[in-house]
């Protein structure tokens, strides 16, 4: 397996002198069941005051009607690192692969923190998931970014379809397999929530536009990418239809050994679709899945092109706007799965631009300064999909 460079993830500038100070945070070698270590995090105290997907979508004022209280979501990943601080004692962990729990990879732990991190502001700890109270599921179906088993992710769905979810997020993107096909409608028929990602394409890796599944099934919820400027991002897949799209450049989220990680693609949007499938849920336990897919789409915010859906997901409103129902889909007839990657560098930037808004007034010399969170490079040898 094809690992990347460990490169640090966040380099931050200082509020009031400019300087650019690396954030040092060595990953330990992992367990003799994966392959190659991890390539290093950063420690919860080098997180930005703001992070620009939570302002974004707002979601935690969805939280003075639920936070996902009673509904289990699980992750179809890359399994997850259940001893971070922010999911220790919040997800309980299955495995299909026979490869063993741990997170090999970072993609699932990256996931489960965007679904339901713990809410540990009082910790001075800026990141939280979307449905912090939600049960988590951790299903493995893959020991590495690609090439794994493409019968893992329909044993997983159905496995977490017995286990009780009522949402799943799936971040990975497969061809149109029968028994994906045939375990997407064994979750639907069991009114499960599944939310997919529309998938990444890049110039720069020659790949040929096409759908990604199970995102491209009727009934589940397709996620494309939202830029930092609010527009679809230039590698969310435009092929597969779309039925909203989430942040899914610079996002940051829980990474394994304690750290965090900042990363792009659709995979990292998709999960905060699936968190707020869980508030709505909770919040209204008597909608089917359809009637919640419908009332995303419908609550979302405009849509602006080809491949951004009905727009942007609005958490809020998605929970206590009246939904308005829905008919049964029926899916399709049929046809190596790998984690939904995030796109190598494009033309536009080799870094990653995360800025912050903090900002403080000096009112002697009228100077405002900001904090600006910069990555000092994206991982591009090995590309979860954020």
């Amino acid at each position: 397996m094809r690992r990347r460079k460990a490169t640090l993830a966040l380099t931050v500038t200082a509020a009031l002198g400019g300087t650019l100070v690396p954030l040092l945070h060595t990953a330990p070698a992992l367990a003799a069941a994966c392959e190659d270590p991890l390539v290093y995090g950063s420690p919860a105290n080098q997180l930005p005051r703001q992070l620009w997907p939570q302002e974004r979508l707002n979601y935690v004022d969805a939280w003075t009607h639920t936070r996902g209280t009673g509904v289990k979501v699980a992750i179809v990943d890359s399994g997850v690192d259940t001893s971070h601080p922010q999911l220790r004692g919040h997800v309980a962990s299955y495995d299909v692969t026979k490869g063993g729990l741990q997170d090999c990879v970072g993609h699932g732990t990256q996931v489960a923190g965007i679904i339901g991190g713990r809410d540990m502001r009082a910790q001075g700890i800026s990141f939280v998931g979307v449905a912090p109270e939600a049960q988590l599921i951790s299903v493995k179906m893959a020991t590495k970014a690609q090439g794994n088993d493409s019968r893992w992710a329909p044993l997983a769905i159905r496995k977490a379809v017995d286990l009780g979810a009522k949402v799943i997020n799936i971040s990975s993107q497969s061809p149109d397999l029968p028994e994906l096909r045939s375990a997407v409608h064994y979750a639907q028929q069991r009114d499960v929530v599944i939310v997919s990602v529309a998938g990444n394409l890049t110039d720069q890796t020659k790949q040929t536009p096409q759908k990604a599944f199970p995102a491209g099934y009727p009934g589940v919820i397709s996620v494309g990418a939202l830029s930092k400027d609010g527009k679809l991002a230039g590698f969310s897949n435009t092929v597969t239809p779309v039925t909203v799209t989430a942040p899914g450049q610079a996002v940051i989220s829980t990474w394994p050994r304690n750290a965090y990680k900042v990363d792009d693609g659709t995979s990292l949007a998709a999960p905060y679709v699936a968190g707020t499938a869980a508030l709505i849920r909770s919040f209204n336990p008597k909608l089917t899945y359809l009637q919640v897919k419908e009332r995303i789409e419908q609550t979302a915010d405009g849509a602006q092109v080809q491949g951004t859906g009905s727009g942007v997901v609005n958490p809020l409103r998605a929970v206590t706007t009246v939904s308005t129902g829905g008919a049964p889909a029926v899916l399709p007839g049929a046809q190596p799965v790998s984690l939904d990657q995030p796109p190598p560098q494009d033309d536009l930037g080799k870094t990653l631009a995360l800025s912050i808004a903090a900002v403080a007034l000096i009112a002697a010399l009228g100077v405002g300064t900001a904090a600006l969170v910069i990555p000092a490079g994206r991982r591009r040898n090995w590309r979860p999909g954020s």
